[in-house]
C-alpha cells in the first residue's frame, strides 16, 4: 500500500527515513518552517494530506509543532516519533503526544537500534513500534515493508520510551571503562548493571519489567555502548582524558532532567549515581570510580 507520508526535520535521520521511504511511498519533507519536499506551500496544507507524519525532531519541538498540527490531522493519521530525549519539563515524546492527541488522533513511537549512517549505507536497523492503537500496525508493515528497518510490534510505550532514553546516560560509563583501560569484563558488568537498573527504573513508572530486553533497551544500549562513532561513548573517553570544555549530548540533559524535576529516585540506582556524579563534576571521575567498584567489592563480600 503506497502511503503520503510527510516527515519532519531533515537532518540525518530525516535523510534516512527518506532514504528507506522515498522509493516506495508518497514522501513529502518539512524542515525549520520550510516545505523541502512536496506540492503544498505550508506545514498545515502537507499535514491535511498526510496519512502518516514522521517526528524526525529533537523531543524539545514536539509540544509546539503537534499542537500546531492537531487542527490538521486526518482523523485516521498515524503520528510517528523517533526522538530519543526529553523536553525542557522532563517529557518524553510518547507524554507529548498523550498529552496533545490523547485519544482523538493515533500515535506512537518508533526505538531501537536505527544509525542514521548505516540505515542510509543500505544496512539493517531494527526497531520496536509501540502504537496507541494497536491496530495501526498494519499502517507500520506497509510503511516499511521491503526497506532494511526491522520494526516489530511492542507494548509498554513509556517503558520503552525511557529505556532508550537512558541507554544514553549508560552508554557514558562504557567510555569511561574504555578509556580507563578496564577491560572488557568490565563491560560484561556495566551491561549486566544498566539493564538491571533499567529495568527497575521502568517498574517505577509502572512499565514492565522485561521491556528494557528489548531493541529499545538492550539492543539500543549495546549500539550506543559500543559503536565507533557513538557521541556518549566518545564523551566518556573525554570526561577521563580531562576534556570538560563540551560536556553535552541527550545523555547529559537527562541526567539534569532526571535531578531537576525529581523524575524517579535517581540516587537508588548506584551506576546511574556514577554518570550523574562524574559529569555534574569530572574531576572527582577517578575516585568515584574507585569508589563504585570497591562498593562492588563489598557487596560480593556480603553475598559470599
Amino acid at each position: 500500500m503506497k502511503l503520503r507520508i510527510l516527515i519532519l526535520g531533515y537532518g540525518e535521520m530525516g535523510h534516512a527515513m527518506e532514504y528507506l521511504l522515498a522509493a516506495r511511498h508518497d514522501v513529502r519533507i518539512w524542515n525549520m518552517g520550510v516545505v523541502v519536499r512536496g506540492c503544498k506551500a505550508t506545514l498545515e496544507d502537507e499535514v491535511d494530506g498526510a496519512q502518516v507524519i514522521l517526528f524526525c525532531l529533537p523531543v524539545n519541538p514536539h509540544h509546539e509543532i503537534a499542537s500546531r498540527i492537531v487542527p490538521h490531522l486526518a482523523k485516521d493519521s498515524l503520528c510517528l516519533s523517533i526522538a530519543k530525549g526529553l523536553d525542557e519539563s522532563g517529557r518524553t515524546a510518547a507524554q507529548v503526544f498523550e498529552r496533545i492527541f490523547a485519544d482523538k488522533y493515533h500515535y506512537g513511537v518508533v526505538c531501537g537500534p536505527m544509525i542514521s549512517e548505516e540505515l542510509r549505507a543500505g544496512r539493517y536497523g531494527f526497531a520496536d513500534a509501540v502504537l496507541s492503537d494497536a491496530a495501526d500496525f498494519d499502517v507500520m508493515h506497509s510503511l516499511f515493508r521491503g526497506s532494511t528497518l526491522v520494526c516489530r510490534q511492542a507494548s509498554d510505550m513509556h517503558g520503552r520510551s525511557w529505556s532508550v532514553i537512558l541507554k544514553n546516560v549508560y552508554a557514558i560509563m562504557f567510555g569511561v571503562a574504555d578509556e580507563m583501560r578496564l577491560g572488557d569484563n568490565m563491560r560484561g558488568h556495566l551491561m549486566v548493571a544498566a539493564i538491571a537498573e533499567l529495568s527497575g527504573i521502568v517498574q517505577s513508572f509502572g512499565g514492565q519489567v522485561h521491556t528494557p530486553f528489548s531493541y529499545a533497551g538492550l539492543g539500543d544500549l549495546l549500539t550506543t555502548a559500543t559503536s565507533a562513532g557513538s557521541h556518549h561513548h566518545a564523551l566518556g573517553q573525554q570526561l577521563v582524558r580531562g576534556e570538560w570544555s563540551d560536556i553535552s549530548g541527550e545523555g547529559v540533559h537527562t541526567l539534569w532532567m532526571v535531578e531537576k524535576y525529581h523524575l524517579f529516585d535517581w540516587r537508588a540506582y548506584p551506576l546511574f549515581s556514577l554518570a550523574r556524579d562524574i559529569v555534574a563534576a569530572p574531576g572527582t571521575l577517578n575516585e568515584r570510580v574507585e569508589e563504585y567498584l570497591k562498593q562492588l567489592r563489598e557487596m560480593e563480600s556480603c553475598a559470599i
